[in-house]
């Protein structure tokens, strides 16, 4: 945290941006793209310090929490370095930055203000200096960022203000009682290790923050990637309360995470979808702490923010491969914010009238930036594994997904491409994404999931047109008119089709299965009761083009919202 560092010029090397074009990017890429993220850390701290300055508080002020950092920093600068590029520290910036600007709304703006301090005691627990602050409390509760949190039981609720002072690694934080006097606790964070629950339960005043942990097979350090449930600015922008997991969820997060880890150790270079898991900075987990109800095979939710380089939301999967996938969906995001902080790829006015093939909803152009890149990772990640795949269920599944997100990707690609919109960089970076995906599309799947992909893929475009497009005698993305009774749908079908259907009976399943005869009967069936049902009638569309292809059927695809004026014959 120099100004020496501050000065010098960021310069990307052509080779470093050839790999992420491509949508790869080695170690070193990754590392130079978390090197610039820093410095836009500190301009953006630099400036939100000149909005705070002036702020009534009845905390410590901000200068004097950003002196601690700045001091405990030349002490210890690993550890205080780690705190400035954790993904909710960068967070914590981009939020207090709409606050100020009055585009975000959350507690009491000098309680925000004052997770500085909270920033600058765990630093200075790392650097075993003494410091004393007026510090946040939110029922009792103060968060360490990097650390953990203390609980001081007994203390007031709601927001109060409290004491925190450190000296050689110790932490007192006293608070206002529930009813009469102060309460006290006194700590030493830096002894808990991050995953011992068992000691931590023996003292309730603290809770460290967990890690997960992979040792590699050649016996190489561990990684050890945070699993934030604790911190206020975890999530994507909103401040957020605690979320403690049940020592048996974050067991099943450990289980999974080694497994994950085991599935992406692949040795090769760093093409697409090879993911080294040290480049991840932190897991949040989303929408449960505990075990039950069982969850689903796959993602259900997984997000990513541009102002949290490294960190990712996730729902867990009951299955390690999913969640290796969601790993590498969401550090593409990651690598992608990075660049567009570096360069201007696109001029975007922000208007959501494309179509993303991983979308229920149209889409602007920064959207289908992000989806064509994180599904080019994505469909690098399944062609590895089906390299890998042993056995004809794994090798079909592979092929599928890797058929899918290849052309998928490849689709939006071409989108970008004849958007008029792209910058010199952009057109570079988006151009290496088609040439790997051409590269792909020649390589060999087998005749079933290759069937099962593209019929999956026509589906969703023509479902996504019937639901959203109105029809007109549109030429262009730029021309369609959209119902305003658009709604979110359930896309049932990219998931439903990637098993081979053994015994099929449903119309999907025996399109799945090749039948787009016996399909079109019962997709018939459904549409004699309720002509213009979206999923039947895409299913309808695409059975009848298979069948009969040709002009017409071209014609069918392209502008399917055209047969809803009048319904078919069927």
């Amino acid at each position: 945290m120099t100004s020496e560092q501050h000065l010098a010029p960021f310069r990307m090397p052509d080779r470093l941006f050839a790999e992420l074009a491509a949508g790869g990017g080695s170690a070193a890429a990754v590392a130079f793209l978390e090197r610039a993220e820093r410095a836009r850390r500190l301009l953006l701290l630099r400036t939100l310090l000149g909005h705070l300055d002036a702020l009534p508080t009845p905390l410590t002020p901000v200068a004097e929490a950003w002196r601690v950092l700045k001091e405990a920093a030349e002490t210890s600068p690993e550890p205080v370095e780690r705190l400035l590029l954790a993904p909710p520290t960068g967070g914590w910036i981009s939020h207090m930055l709409r606050r100020v600007h009055g585009t975000a709304t959350g507690p009491p703006l000098w309680a925000e203000a004052g997770h500085l301090s909270a920033l600058a005691l765990s630093a200075s627990l790392h650097a075993g200096t003494e410091t004393a602050f007026d510090v946040p409390l939110t029922d009792g509760r103060l968060p360490l960022p990097g650390l953990g949190m203390v609980r001081l039981p007994g203390a007031q609720e709601g927001l109060t203000a409290g004491r925190a002072t450190t000296a050689g690694g110790e932490l007192t934080v006293t608070a206002p009682a529930a009813t009469t006097g102060s309460v006290r606790v006194t700590c030493h964070p830096l002894r808990r290790h991050a995953d011992d629950d068992r000691s931590a339960a023996r003292e309730d005043s603290w809770l460290p923050l967990r890690t997960l942990t992979h040792t590699g097979p050649d016996g190489t350090a561990p990684v050890a990637v945070v699993l934030d449930d604790l911190d206020p600015y975890r999530d994507l922008d909103d401040h957020l309360p605690p979320a403690r997991l049940d020592e048996d969820e974050a067991q099943e997060w450990q289980r999974l995470f080694d497994e994950a880890a085991r599935i992406l150790a692949r040795p090769g270079g760093p093409g697409p979808g090879r993911v080294d898991p040290a480049m991840i900075r932190a897991i949040v987990p989303f929408g449960r702490t505990g075990v039950s109800p069982p969850p689903l095979p796959f993602v259900q939710v997984s997000a990513s923010s541009g102002d949290s380089f490294g960190g990712m939301l996730i729902v867990r999967p009951a299955s390690a491969l999913a969640l290796a996938e969601t790993l590498v969906h969401e550090l593409q995001h990651s690598k992608l914010a990075a660049l567009l902080h570096l360069f201007p790829l696109l001029e975007d006015d922000r208007a959501e009238r494309y179509y993303a093939p991983w979308r229920t909803d149209p889409r602007h152009l920064t959207g289908l930036l992000h989806g064509a890149y994180a599904f080019t990772g994505v469909a690098g990640f399944w062609r590895d594994r089906l390299a890998g795949a042993e056995g004809a269920e794994a090798v079909e599944r592979a092929g599928y997904f890797f058929a899918l997100r290849r052309l998928q990707s490849r689709l939006a690609a071409r989108t970008l491409l004849t958007s008029g919109r792209l910058t010199v960089q952009g057109r570079a970076l988006v151009s290496g994404l088609a040439r790997t995906l051409d590269g792909w599309l020649r390589e060999e799947v087998s005749p079933a999931a290759l069937h099962r992909a593209r019929t999956a893929a026509a589906l969703h475009r023509t479902e996504w047109r019937l639901r959203n497009v109105v029809p007109a005698p549109a030429a262009a993305p730029s021309d369609l008119r959209f119902r305003p009774d658009r709604t979110s749908w359930p896309d049932l079908r990219t998931h439903g089709f990637a098993p081979r259907p053994a015994a099929p009976r449903t119309a999907d399943e025996h399109l799945a299965a090749g039948d787009a005869a016996a399909a079109l009967v019962r997709y018939a069936d459904v549409l004699a009761d309720a002509p213009a049902e979206p999923h039947a009638l895409a299913g309808w569309i695409v059975a009848r083009t298979i069948l009969e292809p040709g002009r017409a059927a071209r014609r069918m695809l392209a502008r399917p919202e055209e047969l809803l004026e009048p319904s078919p014959r069927v």
